[in-house]
C-alpha cells in the first residue's frame, strides 16, 4: 500500500506539470487555432531563466519564478506579434512551420550561449516529508500544490473576469466576439502571455527534481499535444484530466511495468481512448 500511496504522489507531481503545460498549449490553440509546436522550447526558456536568476544573480526561488514568469510571457508576446500575427491569413501550414522555426531557433540560441549539458537548478525545499510510512520531497508536495493552486486562479479569472470573459467568448465563438467588438489583438496577446506564465511556472516548479538542458522542450510538447488531442481539443478540463490521466498511467505503468516503456504509455493511451472516442474526452471549447 505504501508504494501504491508512493506512485499516487509521482502521478500527481507528473500529472501536474502535464496539466499546466497543456493548458497554455490548448488555450492558443482554442482561440486562435495555432498548435503552437514552439510551446515547449518557451517551457525550456522557462527553466533557464529561474536557473540563471537563482545561480548566477543569488535570486530568491520565488523571485526567479516570477522573473522566469515575465521574461517567458514577454517572449510569448513577441512570438505571437512578430511570426504568428503576420501569418493569421495565412494557409495553416504557415503557423506550424513557423512554430517549429521558433522552436529551433530558441533551442539553438540557448544551446550556444549556456552549451548542451545538463544542469540542476537549486530549491530552497530539501526537506522530506514522512507521512503515513511515504516519503515525500516537499518540492514535489510544492509542485502538486503550486499547480492547482494555479490551475484554481486561471480558472477564476476565465469565469469572473471582463477579460478572462473575453478570452472564452472569442473560443466559443470567433465571429461573434468580432461582431460585439472583442479587439483580437488584445485577447490573443493575453492568451499568449498567459501560456508563457503556465510554461514558465511549470518549468520553474519541477526543474529542481528534473535537468535543465536546450532539449528538455521536446518530449513535453509531444505529451502536452497527446492531452490534449485527449481531452479534446481546445478544451481547458481536458487539459486538466488529460495531464492527470498521462501522469498516473506514467507512474504506474513505469512502476508496475518497466520504466523502459513509461514515455510510450502516453501514446499507447491516445491510441486506445480515441479508438473508443474519437473527438477527446470533452467537446471541443474553453469552458
Amino acid at each position: 500500500m505504501d508504494l501504491f500511496l508512493q506512485q499516487v504522489l509521482n502521478g500527481l507531481t507528473l500529472g501536474s506539470i502535464y496539466g499546466l503545460v497543456a493548458l497554455g498549449l490548448t488555450l492558443v490553440y482554442g482561440i486562435l487555432h495555432v498548435p503552437n509546436f514552439a510551446h515547449g522550447a518557451l517551457y525550456m526558456v522557462g527553466a533557464y531563466v529561474s536557473y540563471i536568476t537563482m545561480v548566477d544573480f543569488g535570486a530568491n526561488y520565488w523571485i526567479a519564478m516570477i522573473a522566469s514568469a515575465i521574461s517567458v510571457a514577454v517572449l510569448a508576446v513577441l512570438c505571437e506579434r512578430l511570426v504568428f500575427n503576420p501569418l493569421r491569413e495565412a494557409p495553416p501550414i504557415h503557423d506550424k512551420i513557423a512554430a517549429i522555426g521558433i522552436m529551433l531557433f530558441l533551442e539553438a540560441m540557448v544551446q550556444m550561449k549556456f552549451g548542451a549539458e545538463f544542469r540542476r537548478m537549486p530549491t530552497p525545499y530539501t526537506d522530506i516529508l514522512d507521512v503515513a510510512g511515504m516519503t515525500i520531497p516537499a518540492q514535489r508536495v510544492l509542485i502538486i500544490i503550486g499547480a492547482f493552486a494555479l490551475m484554481a486562479v486561471l480558472h477564476l479569472f476565465l469565469k469572473k473576469t471582463m477579460t478572462g470573459s473575453t478570452i472564452v467568448a472569442m473560443a466559443q465563438n470567433r465571429e461573434g466576439a468580432f461582431l460585439v467588438g472583442i479587439d483580437a489583438n488584445r485577447v490573443a496577446m493575453m492568451t499568449f502571455a498567459i501560456s508563457g506564465v503556465l510554461a514558465a511556472v511549470g518549468a520553474t516548479l519541477f526543474a529542481p527534481i528534473n535537468l535543465v538542458y536546450p532539449a528538455m522542450g521536446h518530449l513535453l510538447i509531444m505529451k502536452a499535444f497527446v492531452i490534449i488531442i485527449l481531452g479534446g481539443m481546445g478544451s481547458i478540463p481536458g487539459a486538466i484530466v488529460g495531464g492527470l490521466i498521462i501522469g498516473f498511467a506514467e507512474a504506474f505503468g513505469g512502476f508496475y511495468i518497466s520504466t523502459d516503456y513509461k514515455d510510450i504509455i502516453a501514446f499507447a493511451l491516445l491510441v486506445l481512448i480515441l479508438s473508443v472516442k474519437p473527438t477527446g474526452l470533452f467537446t471541443k471549447g474553453v469552458r
